[in-house]
């Protein structure tokens, strides 16, 4: 794991991303950074980038995150972190890239509003199961002594196999320790 709450990050250790990711497409905006598609140039795997600009003021958050995706995102409802890459640009600025898995299915948020647009709402049996894979997904978290703080339909994504993933484990997600 890195280093717990208080320490800093050194950037400089993470390998530069530009020999084994490509950028093909931009997907959106996060609260410190940009998110891109991406594809892995050796094997054409697809994953995502949330790109950071480094700033000591975000490093306790910027590791609390890395931290719990390194720990907890085995689980099948907590998306897969694949690791992190440092890219030096005196130009643009450095940026730090966090590489996870690619859930092209979209938002819970963006399901529900797909259906309203319809003039449908989402049937029982689709919330079921979004509330179940959810909830197995936070029992992970839990049994790991991890609280998500920002459980809410923008932090659930869906996969295009049906699957359903816990994202965003920023500053408010921290691991409790608990009391001998």
């Amino acid at each position: 794991m890195l280093p717990l709450i208080g320490k800093t990050i050194i950037f400089d250790k993470f390998p530069d991303p530009s020999d084994t990711w490509e950028i093909t497409e931009t997907i959106g905006k996060g609260t410190y950074g940009k998110v891109f598609k991406v594809l892995k140039k050796k094997n054409g795997q697809k994953a995502v980038v949330k790109i950071l600009d480094p700033i000591h003021d975000i490093d306790e958050e910027i590791e609390v995150e890395c931290n719990i995706l390194k720990a907890l995102s085995d689980h099948p409802n907590v998306v897969k972190f694949y690791g992190m890459n440092f890219k030096k640009d005196e130009i643009n600025g450095d940026k730090l890239w966090l590489v996870l898995e690619l859930c092209n299915g979209g938002s819970v948020t963006d399901l529900a509003k797909a259906f309203l647009k319809k003039g449908e709402r989402m049937s029982e049996p689709i919330i079921a199961y979004i509330l179940h894979e959810a909830l197995l997904g936070l029992q992970h978290l839990h049994s790991k002594k991890t609280i998500h703080h920002d459980v809410k339909g923008n932090n659930i994504l869906l996969t295009t196999e049906g699957g359903l993933k816990l994202i965003d484990f920023g500053i408010e997600s921290r691991e409790k320790t608990v009391c001998p």
